[in-house]
Order: structure tokens, then C-alpha cells, then sequence
């Protein structure tokens, strides 16, 4: 089985719960070949040879980022003091693709091709999660999303992430297979 996890991250929280549900498939499957990287580096070629695709975001003013409110909270990040390497991060993220242009980009499957869709998000009333929008563009690229969006609870609005979500991150993974 061929896993590909294609992730956004500004402050480093959904990579590493990107990488716990790696650690996830893997626990499920040691023979699985899983290749799990930010969406800057994730050519259509990659996501062609998936038998599951799995993707994630941050939750940005109640959904998916657009550049506006990467490029919001990159500048927020870097007026933070100690905060260089997030900041960095942030910026980076913030000057390349979101998911939103990679979807422009996602070349539409056959039917019977698995995906999952994640997201991190603040435990706060009206929130919002971009979990549903990523489970709704695979879904209009014919993925089959064969499980429930998911949301994984990042403390205030930069983290970390809260304690025991990647224990769930990687339960969730391994559950995917």
C-alpha cells in the first residue's frame, strides 16, 4: 500500500501531526510505503500513485488558509519575540502554495481512490475547521474519503499542539488502513 500525506503547516503543528499519522499507517501496515511531505513539494505524479491519499491543514478564520491569512499569520509570527524559527516557518508557508492552489492542481482519480482529510484547529467556540473543505474538494476529485474529517487541538492560536493529539494522530492513521 502506497500512503501520501500532503500537508500545510505554518507553525509546524500540522507537520507534526502529519508525521505522527505516518507513524500511524506504519504501526497498521509495516510494509506500506508512505511518503509524507508539505504541499510545496507534492507533485500530481506523487498523488497518482496513491492508494491513499491523506491531507491537512491549519484552520484559518473558521476554514481553509487562502494567502491572505497565511501571509496574517506569518506577519503576527514574527512581531512574536523568541519566536524565530516558527516565524520562519510561517513565512516560508506563507510564500508558497496552499492547498487551496494545489487542489487547482490535484488531477481528478478514478473512482475507488482512498483519501482522508485533517486539519488542526483552536478548542474555541465557532472555530471552524478546514477539514471539511479539504474532505470537499478530494471529494469533487472523485476520491473516495473513507473516513470522518478530522480535527486535532492546537493550544491558543499557535500551539502547541494540545497533549495527547498526536497519540490521537497516530491512532487515526492507523485506523486510515
Amino acid at each position: 500500500m502506497h500512503t501520501v500525506i500532503v500537508y500545510e503547516s505554518m507553525y509546524g503543528n500540522t507537520r507534526e501531526v502529519a508525521h505522527a499519522i505516518a507513524e500511524g499507517v506504519h504501526q497498521a501496515d509495516p510494509e506500506a510505503s508512505v511518503d509524507c511531505l508539505p504541499v510545496a513539494l507534492a507533485d500530481t505524479e506523487m498523488t497518482r500513485t496513491a492508494d491513499l491519499l491523506v491531507v491537512g491543514g491549519p484552520t484559518h478564520m473558521h476554514g481553509m488558509s487562502s494567502g491572505l491569512s497565511r501571509r496574517m499569520a506569518a506577519t503576527a509570527e514574527a512581531k512574536k519575540e523568541g519566536h524565530e524559527e516558527a516565524a520562519e516557518e510561517a513565512l516560508e508557508t506563507a510564500e508558497g502554495p496552499g492547498l487551496r492552489t494545489w487542489f487547482h492542481q490535484l488531477p481528478k482519480t478514478e473512482p475507488g481512490t482512498h483519501a482522508a482529510a485533517f486539519d488542526t484547529r483552536a478548542d474555541m467556540r465557532m472555530s471552524g475547521a478546514a477539514a471539511e473543505g479539504i474532505a470537499q474538494r478530494l471529494t469533487r476529485h472523485h476520491y473516495d474519503v473513507v473516513a470522518e474529517p478530522e480535527g486535532f487541538i492546537v493550544e491558543e492560536g499557535d500551539g502547541p499542539l494540545r497533549e495527547g493529539e498526536l497519540d490521537r494522530a497516530r491512532a487515526w492513521g492507523a485506523g486510515l488502513v
